[in-house]
């Protein structure tokens, strides 16, 4: 998903189109998170970027888009980008994590 959400309408008031816009986040994400893995993943990660512009945009975690959506509502700007874009996750466990370390020395 690669979209600007303006927050200015001319009927809707601006607390509904807040709700609204996170209840569409929501259902995407559910929606990605319901697809097929690919081979080899362990789980669905997501890059994710926020920001007033597409041009001025800054990476942030997928737990932080509801807070980047008030942030936008409190500093009363018309509109803002959000990206969120799906990738296969990889696990890594901790016994990788010692040998690898283990190896570098």
């Amino acid at each position: 998903m690669k979209k600007t959400f303006s927050l200015v309408h001319e009927k809707i008031k601006r607390p509904r189109l807040i709700d609204a816009i996170k209840h569409e986040v929501k259902k995407y994400v559910k929606r990605e998170r319901n697809k097929n893995l690919p081979e080899g993943a362990d789980f669905l990660d997501f890059d994710c970027r926020y920001g007033q512009t597409k041009d001025d945009t800054k990476e942030i975690h997928l737990s932080a888009i509801n807070k980047c959506i008030d942030e936008a509502d409190k500093l009363g700007i018309d509109s803002f980008y959000l990206e969120i874009l799906a990738k296969p996750g990889f696990r890594r466990s901790a016994n990788n994590d010692i040998d690898e370390e283990e190896l570098d020395q």
